[in-house]
């Protein structure tokens, strides 16, 4: 009985580890901070192991790197969605 209890534990603990980590960067502009002081704000801004945002921004942290890349247009003789149409006279 321990064992299965022990294999149940053990596949939990797995099954949380390979969840997608969040891989964007940190940083204060114009300020000096530590290690020490980026972990304890990604901690206290984390609830439920997901971050909030709004929360690191209010404590002075902004993101190094973006969350959403621009597509490439595989049309370049066409313009791409969205962009402005210009008229021809």
């Amino acid at each position: 009985m321990r064992s299965i209890g022990l294999v149940a534990l053990t596949l939990a603990v797995l099954a949380a580890g390979c969840g997608k980590a969040d891989e964007r960067q940190w940083m204060k502009v114009n300020e000096r901070y530590t290690t020490e002081e980026f972990k304890r704000d990604y901690a206290q801004c984390s609830k439920g192991g997901k971050l909030d945002e709004n929360c690191m921004r209010g404590r002075g942290w902004v993101t190094v790197t973006t969350s959403k890349v621009e597509p490439k247009n595989p049309y370049p003789d066409r313009p791409q969605q969205g962009a402005p149409q210009h008229r021809r006279y």
